[in-house]
């Protein structure tokens, strides 16, 4: 895994990047475990990385922040696990960053960390009761959870890199 990352972030485009590479995850997952190992990985190997936790100024708000950074890195790298469909933040990432693989060559990489991706194609098992947890919050805004549906059906339908939790 960690040959082709390094070949897919030194890759050369026309575009100038800011980032080689966004890293999309559930922080209460994998922050302290597989993502910040993958994290320090990467960095030692040279290749500039997008994490939430560090490149965001004080005061910045959030959202906006990380679509931004999602535009100015060349790929993603989407870390799924038990918990990520909780996260509307994840999910509004996710669907960001299949936007930007559609209209601005950007390249995403799925990363299955204990988490089937037939259970994310399907929303089955675990994860759909996440899902009807956001359609009866969002209920006066059900497109909103339809955007989401589609877009972890649409990532589940890469093939990517399965790992298992240790």
């Amino acid at each position: 895994m960690s040959e082709s990352i390094m070949t897919m972030a030194s890759s050369t485009n026309h575009r100038k990047w800011k980032y080689d590479v966004f890293l999309n995850f559930r922080g209460e997952d994998t922050r302290n475990n597989f993502t910040g190992h993958l994290h320090n990985y990467l960095l030692r190997s040279g290749i500039n990385i997008f994490r939430d936790n560090e490149k965001l100024k004080k005061g910045e708000e959030i959202s906006p922040a990380l679509l931004t950074a999602i535009g100015e890195s060349r790929f993603s790298l989407v870390i799924f696990s038990r918990n990520y469909v909780s996260s509307t933040w994840c999910l509004n990432e996710l669907v960001e960053i299949l936007q930007s693989v559609k209209s601005k060559g950007h390249l995403m990489h799925p990363i299955f960390y204990d988490v089937d991706p037939s259970d994310l194609r399907y929303q089955k098992g675990n994860l759909e009761a996440e899902v009807d947890k956001h359609e009866k919050r969002f209920q006066s805004n059900l497109e909103i959870v339809q955007k989401w549906r589609n877009a972890l059906t649409e990532a589940a339908n890469l093939s990517g890199w399965h790992l298992g939790n240790g």
